[in-house]
């Protein structure tokens, strides 16, 4: 029981990081109707932004700020005014062939100018053990869930409980309504934009201690990220929360009490078995986006 109870940990931990970035793919195609297939790629990128500004002597907290801010302009506008907007006006199918291929940019490209080589990083919580009732956790897991959840909760109540987040839910749900109430549409979808960017450095500062920085180190990151959010439920914030855990704690189990060479089976297992018998998601609905 007591493995178990530390697997179980563990494994919500990572969870929790797949939860920050699952919930980059449900606000966006929330608010724009874009599809990310280069989410795990915008987690990858900060964490050698990171390292970046390290490199020069700012230190790991302050690296993250810059990286942030940084992000907010490469991947938030820069995306949305270089790749989102000039796209979807054709559907759908063209920012999904986009945005795969610029996740194989951004691999190669990081892959060439910066190196092959997986580099440490250093982690925002010291390498301690506690013991809590007979179970043994590290300060990296419990710190890495307890962040990610404030984040994702702290994302999920500035939606709900502020006037910006409640009119990024009315584009979200209909954009011509919206206009007529005379709300910023462009404005929220890049509040939305900004905020994905923002999210995927923090993945990237909680991740990388645990990947390393490598020029691959995303692409796992985005498949997973993508299945917990269909099995979340992929137009609902706190689904990519409930997918992630769920994809995070049962891939540490079947790892320990299977076989390792399972572990990046189980995502794609459940995601198949939602789809099956749940197509809008644990927590998602039946209802289309209206644009």
């Amino acid at each position: 029981m007591t493995d178990f109870l530390q697997l179980f940990i563990s494994g919500m931990a990572t969870g929790g990081i797949y939860a920050l970035a699952a919930l980059g793919f449900t606000l966006l195609w929330q608010a724009s109707g874009t599809i990310n297939f280069a989410q795990g790629e915008f987690v990858m990128l900060p964490a050698f932004m990171m390292l970046a500004f390290m490199s020069i002597g700012a230190p790991l907290l302050v690296s993250f700020v810059l990286t942030c801010g940084v992000a907010v302009l490469v991947l938030g506008w820069g995306f949305k005014r270089g790749v989102a907007d000039p796209l979807l006006k054709f559907g759908l199918m063209p920012i999904v062939v986009a945005t795969i291929g610029l996740s194989i940019a951004m691999r190669n490209g990081i892959r060439a100018g910066f190196s092959a080589e997986a580099h440490p990083f250093p982690s925002l919580f010291a390498d301690k053990l506690f013991n809590i009732a007979g179970v043994t956790v590290t300060l990296i897991d419990v710190g890495t869930l307890a962040l990610a959840l404030v984040l994702v909760v702290g994302t999920q109540a500035f939606l709900a409980r502020t006037v910006t987040g409640r009119a990024m839910q009315a584009v979200a749900q209909n954009t011509d309504s919206a206009t007529v109430l005379g709300i910023n549409v462009p404005r929220m979808v890049f509040y939305t934009f900004a905020i994905n960017a923002v999210l995927a450095c923090a993945a990237a500062l909680l991740v990388t201690p645990t990947y390393l920085a490598k020029f691959d180190m995303g692409e796992s990151l985005g498949t997973k990220a993508f299945f917990a959010a269909i099995i979340g439920g992929f137009n609902n914030s706190r689904g990519a929360l409930l997918g992630g855990l769920i994809v995070g704690v049962c891939e540490n189990l079947a790892a320990a009490y299977i076989s390792p060479a399972y572990k990046d089976a189980v995502a794609l297992i459940l995601f198949m078995l939602v789809i099956l018998f749940k197509p809008q998601g644990l927590l998602g609905t039946k209802i289309e986006r209206k644009v």
